[in-house]
């Protein structure tokens, strides 16, 4: 799974994987969260970006619809009316029902296995997706979804998180451009919030749990993809330098995230349109995990 607390790059991270060849990528934002996630973050977070909870007395055939999965439902169900209508996305949503409910009919109903029946279900129906028989993981993605590694490790003791970290100043001028946006006390409190439980989750799972820096994909992209080949047991491959979608390269990432361009100018650009007593303030309130995550006072 990649996490990433919004406009951290989580986006931008997912689609530099989609073309590895021992990688099925999910093709949108994967959203597992369901209704019945209510802890002490549900106020903070919305619910389709957490780990799913499955009610005790269910059955897989209502599991299946329980997980949120917005964007690739709306795609499928509506697709004029998708942000992804241009996006080829060859798939009968009931024939991934019908396989999800396959995968499930000879396995305990525990939520690891519904997980991996969801990702199993997605890339079994999903007609034209390219593929390459080497495969080793599926990859999701779900801003947020660190907040609950405790619960996703649990459940999926093979499992791997990876979480995107970036300047939490350019993640706030990010966020300003969207039509509602969160306002600056309540997008950095977040933001802490996530990067907090990030930080004692790479402490407490070294070898399960991994923060990138945002702009070291930026800057040294080849040398983080390396290793983080290495963290899974994966060859290096040149897909891994440029966004795609499907195994097409992308020029611009584009509905799938806010940015448009991952360059360290552009973001120097979006720290530029803030004015300076605001990012005073984000880097007062964020003090503890910016200098935890190297970055400036």
């Amino acid at each position: 799974m990649i996490s990433a607390m919004y406009e951290n790059g989580g986006n931008t991270f997912h689609r530099h994987l989609d073309g590895h060849p021992e990688l099925l990528a999910y093709p949108f934002e994967s959203q597992l969260g369901t209704k019945y996630v209510n802890d002490d973050l549900q106020s903070m977070f919305p619910f389709k970006y957490r780990w799913p909870v499955f009610p005790l007395g269910g059955m897989p055939e209502d599991d299946f619809e329980l997980i949120f999965d917005e964007e690739t439902k709306n795609r499928l169900r509506r697709p004029d009316g998708s942000k992804f209508r241009d996006a080829d996305l060859q798939m009968d949503e009931k024939e991934r029902r019908l396989l999800f409910l396959r995968y499930m009919s000879n396995r305990s109903r525990t939520t690891g296995d519904l997980v991996m029946g969801f990702f199993y279900a997605t890339f079994e129906s999903w007609k034209n997706c390219e593929k390459t028989g080497r495969e080793k993981y599926f990859v999701g993605y779900s801003p947020i979804i660190a907040v609950d590694s405790e619960q996703i490790f649990s459940d999926l003791p093979d499992a791997r998180i990876f979480h995107i970290v970036r300047d939490p100043c350019a993640c706030f001028a990010e966020t300003r451009r969207r039509p509602y946006p969160l306002s600056l006390k309540k997008y950095i409190w977040a933001w802490n919030t996530v990067q907090s439980r990030a930080i004692a989750y790479r402490a407490m799972f070294p070898r399960k749990f991994f923060l990138i820096r945002y702009e070291d994909l930026m800057t040294r992209k080849k040398e983080v993809m390396k290793e983080f080949c290495k963290r899974i047991d994966i060859r290096y491959h040149d897909s891994l330098l440029y966004p795609s979608w499907n195994g097409k390269k992308l020029e611009d990432i584009y509905p799938w995230g806010t940015i448009h361009s991952p360059t360290l100018e552009e973001q120097e650009a979006r720290i530029g349109e803030l004015p300076r007593a605001t990012i005073s303030e984000i880097r007062l309130i964020s003090r503890l995990c910016s200098s935890e995550l190297g970055y400036g006072s």
